[in-house]
């Protein structure tokens, strides 16, 4: 812990207090927790109980007697302050709360929570930030560090750099919970250890801009940010008021590239109203504390808030900010950023005509419903400062021209009072944002153990909030019904509560009807969301929502000369050290942190491919898998696993990966470290031995020398003064001067062979310099393509590793496809059957239209006859009109014959009709199921070939395999030669 320095206390608890509590006295039978109205749970210890009761006495001194249900044990001293609560023994709400209170009173703000990691924001600056705690906190493990935002940041890095794959850290509390603070410290960290070049050294560019390195860019856009969209709350003095989505992007060497943000959700009814204790976005107090007096003199402003409404309706100061200080900071992001002087004058000159527009004045026209300028003196203001004609900016405000369709704005404010309009958008985002989170940690997880084929009983965890949203989004939703509302020019807040209460009311358990609390405002209705029960005041939401976008006004700005670039919290009081259980206990629950443990605990959150693990863990018995021969990765593993002392319970086979339990890999990586340890300790025992050895060789040969020497000393001190020896020394002198000159003679023979020999071996050593001089060059060139042939080799095994990854993705992706060919095969042979018998229909009913082509051209037929014998009886009845009253009883004959006549033909006629509309009918329908037919052969056609396809891409991977599995043999043939 020396490494973090002064965080240490404020990081971790120190050995000496650990193990005076692990030595506390502890009755596991009688100590408790126990429910309390006022402070949710208490601690206690149980005097006496039945089977219907318990009598616990709190730590208070209070006596209350209980349900059984209301007691939680308590854990033992040693757990606490843990900083993993996975590891709690028992894990319920108080057991949870406690620990993160105590960790909190001790100023420990983080707290590990299973798959989370829990921080109470302490409202006071705490030094666990520092250059040296980034320091330490690097390359380190999970279960090496107390828990810190570093750490959850480096071991995302880690894996990104390992896994090849991208990593999400997503931050989420409710307002003044730290997610500001802790997202920036999060890019501090990678701008930290993932930077390059030096952060000191800012480049001057052509243009005039002085730019920052990218790392400097990425942590001064948080400031930047912060001034354009944080804002002064009840709960927050730097609340942002818009959500925000980074991307970092680094290289193949895991430094940093670039960085990007996307910005969404901005509370912009803030810009012309804010509540007495709120204040609006900083930049604008920033301007007008006047520390760069020359941005007052370009925007044309004074340095009184008061004098501009839009930003003076609550406080315009704040005592945890500095604005003269923010100003500088924000100044210099704009700077670090890269904004020329063009720009950051454009960004400047723009924010004080925000300020400039809420001076402008209307006055109705005389005998017209119609709004005139009251004056242009501000409106030319914001004209010159928006680079606009002020004539034309008074024309698209005062006369519009208005687009009807459905595209809306919604104005007003959050008034955490009054829950209106804007409140339901805001809960409604939250609500869809808790759903894709619950969705991915609990749902997903659990699918993912059912699609890798490991026994699992699914748990539902209660989570589940789509009721609430679909009762506000889907058909018939709250949403639906005020847009239907919306249409009725006559419709009013009355009918749409009273529509709402019809179709929701009683219906729809989300849907309440909210109970009359005094001294506030009135709610129409309330709803379940998964933070609790909300009340909701309709009032104007009909005419919020018609309020149409001004076009003509956004489309004078669009042609403007001016360019510019179009967790938890412990009290709501923010007193340091405090802490609110209902509080924090209800943030509990609404991120799901108990769930989370539960599927911790309960599920296997740590996964690894196969061949991944083969290749890292194969060192702890590396006799379990032969050399030599192939073995499936899968295989392997099992083989691994099955001869190490671990758990065997603690770990799932699925079908590509190897699922473990909370904390087994992390036993495995340390069981790595100590065979590492081992290895490379017998390593340096062996290679201190050799270096020993030949120590030790040097001192024997060394020791015999000195006795030599010794030897001939002693011999030489003992007949230095013998009579004969001091004759010798005299005689010896004289025979030296005859033999001098037979030396003399042989000396300069061979001085003078020796002389020859040298300038043999001078020209020979010129010579081999020569050719030492081309061999080192050779080796050099040699070494520089061995290299290149290992980098080649790293990359070649490193696409390798990556093609037999895409092998098996291809393979699984190829059964997929199979059995969906399969599947579709046999549809498609339905679909033939389903064909055949329609053809059959088909060749039926054209049968029946042939027949009955054939029925109508006979009753036309005898239509043409009818009408030949009505032609015929019409001209009897001509030449018989004189004979009228002797022909009576035949006229009276003939007419009733052609009355029946005429009612045979209408008959024949509307069956005639009739036959026609079948005939049409039948043609559409074998029309209909021709084309259908059609259609399924496309599809069929479609389906083989995208099989060839995958077939001739599947063999084009394997040949590649191959191609490298031989390029990387004879690279080892010929590092080996």
């Amino acid at each position: 812990m020396e490494i973090f320095g002064v965080a240490a206390p404020y990081l971790r608890k120190p050995e000496r207090e650990r193990i005076a509590a692990q030595n506390k006295p502890f009755d596991a039978k009688t100590a408790c927790y126990v429910a309390d109205p006022k402070m949710e749970y208490v601690k206690g210890k149980i005097r006496s109980h039945d089977s219907s009761s318990v009598t616990v006495e709190t730590e208070d001194g209070r006596v209350v007697t209980v349900k059984p249900d209301d007691i939680r044990p308590m854990n033992p001293p040693k757990f606490d302050k843990i900083e993993d609560m996975a590891m709690l023994t028992h894990l319920h709400e108080p057991a949870v709360l406690f620990n993160l209170k105590d960790r909190y009173a001790a100023w420990m703000i983080y707290t590990y929570s299973g798959l989370f990691c829990v921080t109470v924001n302490p409202y006071k600056w705490l030094p666990v930030y520092n250059p040296e705690v980034v320091a330490g906190y690097r390359g380190k493990k999970r279960q090496e560090v107390p828990p810190h935002i570093f750490s959850i940041s480096d071991n995302a890095y880690q894996f990104m750099l390992t896994d090849r794959e991208n990593q999400s850290i997503l931050i989420t509390g409710e307002s003044g919970a730290g997610k500001t603070v802790n997202t920036k410290r999060v890019i501090q960290y990678f701008a930290t250890i993932a930077s390059f070049g030096d952060p000191s050294k800012k480049k001057e560019l052509p243009s005039g801009k002085i730019q920052g390195t990218l790392e400097d860019q990425i942590i001064q856009a948080n400031p930047l940010l912060e001034a354009f969209g944080n804002a002064k709350t009840v709960r927050n003095d730097n609340s942002s008021r818009f959500g925000k989505f980074i991307r970092i992007h680094f290289g193949t060497k895991g430094k940093l590239a670039s960085a990007d943000i996307e910005t969404y959700l901005l509370e912009k009814s803030r810009v012309t109203f804010q509540l007495p204790a709120e204040r609006s976005y900083h930049i604008f107090y920033q301007i007008l504390s006047n520390k760069k007096p020359e941005l007052i003199e370009m925007t044309l402003l004074t340095t009184n808030p008061y004098d501009y409404p839009f930003i003076s309706q609550g406080e315009i100061t704040v005592l945890s900010i500095n604005d003269t200080e923010e100003l500088m900071a924000t100044d210099s992001a704009i700077d670090i950023l890269g904004f020329n002087f063009e720009e950051k004058t454009g960004i400047y000159k723009l924010t004080g005509a925000v300020m400039h527009h809420g001076n402008m004045k209307f006055k109705q026209k005389q005998r017209e419903e119609q709004a005139e300028p009251d004056g242009t003196e501000v409106a030319d203001k914001v004209a010159y400062l928006m680079g606009l004609n002020s004539a034309d900016l008074l024309k698209a405000l005062c006369y519009p021209r208005v687009k009807v369709g459905n595209e809306f704005v919604t104005k007003g404010q959050t008034v955490q009072q009054m829950n209106s309009l804007e409140q339901l958008c805001i809960n409604f985002t939250n609500e869809k944002l808790q759903q894709f989170f619950n969705h991915h940690m609990f749902v997903l997880e659990q699918e993912e153990y059912k699609k890798e084929g490991i026994e699992w009983e699914f748990i539902d965890f209660g989570m589940d909030l789509a009721a609430c949203i679909e009762l506000i989004e889907k058909p018939m939703g709250i949403f639906s019904i005020l847009e239907e509302e919306c249409m009725f020019p006559k419709a009013t807040d009355a009918s749409f509560k009273n529509k709402l209460h019809d179709q929701h009311l009683g219906k729809n358990s989300n849907f309440q009807k909210p109970k009359p609390c005094k001294g506030k405002a009135e709610a129409h209705f309330s709803l379940v969301h998964y933070a609790g029960t909300v009340d909701y005041n309709i009032s104007g939401w009909l005419e919020k929502n018609k309020d149409p976008l001004n076009d003509t006004v956004v489309q004078l700005y669009q042609k403007a000369a001016l360019k510019l670039l179009s967790q938890l919290f412990a009290s709501y009081a923010s007193a340091e050290g405090a802490m609110d259980h209902h509080l924090v206990l209800h943030q509990l629950r609404c991120n799901g942190v108990l769930e989370g443990i539960r599927i911790c605990r309960k599920g296997f959150p740590s996964r690894i491919l196969y061949g991944d693990f083969k290749q890292r863990y194969r060192i702890l018995n590396a006799s379990a898998i032969p050399e030599g021969q192939f073995i499936d990765s899968k295989k392997a593993s099992e083989k691994l696993l099955s001869s190490i002392d671990v758990d065997h319970a603690q770990y799932k086979f699925g079908y590509t990966k190897v699922f473990f339990k909370a904390g087994l890999l992390g036993l495995l990586e340390e069981m790595r470290d100590e065979r590492l340890a081992v290895l490379m300790t017998r390593l340096q025992a062996v290679s201190r031995g050799y270096v020993t050895r030949l120590k030790f060789k040097e001192m024997t040969q060394k020791r015999e020398s000195i006795f030599i020497i010794q030897y001939n000393i002693r011999s030489f001190m003992n007949v230095k003064n013998w009579p004969w020896m001091k004759l010798f020394f005299k005689i010896k002198p004289l025979l030296r001067s005859a033999e001098a000159e037979k030396e003399m003679q042989t000396m300069k023979e061979e001085f003078f062979k020796l002389k020859e020999e040298f300038a043999k071996s001078e020209a020979r050593r010129k010579e081999l310099e020569e050719k030492m001089v081309v061999l080192v060059q050779e080796k050099n060139d040699l070494y520089l393509q061995i290299q290149a042939e290992r980098e080649n080799l790293s990359d070649a095994e490193e696409r390798c590793e990556g093609l037999i990854k895409s092998k098996i993705h291809l393979e699984a992706k190829m059964k997929e496809f199979c059995e969906r060919l399969e599947e579709e095969e046999e549809i498609n042979a339905e679909i033939t059957a389903r064909r055949r018998k329609l053809e059959d229909e088909c060749s039926e009913l054209k049968k029946d239209i042939d027949d009955l082509e054939l029925t109508i051209v006979k009753v036309e037929k005898e239509k043409h006859a009818s009408e030949n014998k009505v032609k015929n009886l019409t001209e009897e009845l001509a030449t018989l009109e004189e004979t009228l009253l002797k022909l009576t009883k035949e006229n009276k004959a003939l007419q009733e014959v052609h009355q029946q006549t005429l009612d045979d033909l209408q008959a024949e006629e509307d069956k005639v009709n009739m036959l026609t509309k079948v005939k049409v009918k039948l043609e559409q329908q074998v029309d209909n199921l021709e084309g259908t037919l059609e259609q399924e052969k496309k599809i069929r056609a479609d389906l083989e070939r995208a099989k060839r396809k995958l077939e001739g891409d599947f063999k084009m991977s394997q040949e590649a395999i191959m191609d490298l599995e031989n390029e990387r043999l004879q690279m080892d043939e010929r590092l080996k030669k």
